[in-house]
């Protein structure tokens, strides 16, 4: 059985030794997992015949995109508009979002008496993220490069009235582990709760700079983790 993960410059994602592991616990023999660097979409169809996949991951930045290569999706995929799950059965792709169930299950226990959240992007990423929130009724604004609100009009008041701060952007990624979301960092305070989506490096520019104004602070990992265990759950459903 072949499964795989779907992006581009795949060295940062720790998908592949999860699945690894996981088949050794298991003691899974036949199973293979492997990741898939493509440039288009169109490319996922080719890859999965050639392949004989049974299940995919997707990740940045295709979670969108992917949606036009589906022969069915999920209704939860449908209300986020976009997917980060494939399951091919008798010829057909499926498409799932197991990203909102990720972040959902690894945030809700932190969350508190915060009402109110700030979403640093706009990408597939962050569509499950606003997803989730609405399930948590968090009320929340988006950050974005070209967005209403944006990096050059975004205000430290902003900061202040929103006690949860999301960064679904690549930005500090590895191996651009010097990158950061350009916000007032100076106002957060310890009543803020910082979650960065990445996982490697462990600790981002983004909360390290949040840590230091005494924030709670969470990356991708748990998130990784569970967002895995349901795509695991789909394929062998």
């Amino acid at each position: 059985m072949r499964f795989g993960l779907i992006g581009k410059n795949l060295n940062h994602s720790f998908s592949k030794d999860f699945f690894k592991n996981k088949f050794e616990i298991l003691k899974l023999k036949n199973y293979q997992y492997q990741n898939f660097e493509i440039n288009n979409v169109k490319e996922i169809i080719n890859i999965i015949n050639k392949n004989n996949l049974k299940g995919l991951n997707i990740t940045i930045p295709f979670k969108s995109d992917a949606l036009t290569i589906v022969d069915d999706i999920d209704e939860h995929a449908k209300n986020i508009g976009s997917i980060n799950t494939l399951r091919i059965s008798n010829r057909k792709i499926k498409g799932y979002n197991t990203d909102y169930i990720g972040f959902q299950n690894s945030i809700q226990h932190l969350i508190g008496k915060r009402k109110e959240a700030l979403i640093l992007g706009s990408g597939g990423s962050s569509k499950a993220i606003q997803y989730a929130l609405k399930n948590l009724n968090i009320n929340y604004k988006i950050v974005s490069r070209s967005g209403n609100l944006n990096y050059q009009n975004l205000t430290e008041e902003d900061i202040i009235t929103n006690k949860i701060i999301i960064n679904t952007t690549p930005l500090g990624m590895y191996p651009n582990i010097n990158q950061f979301p350009k916000i007032p960092y100076h106002v957060l305070s310890k009543e803020h709760l910082v979650y960065d989506l990445i996982y490697n490096p462990e600790e981002t520019i983004f909360l390290k700079k949040s840590k230091e104004m005494k924030c709670i602070v969470k990356n991708g990992f748990e998130m990784l983790k569970i967002q895995a265990e349901e795509s695991w759950k789909i394929w062998n459903n």
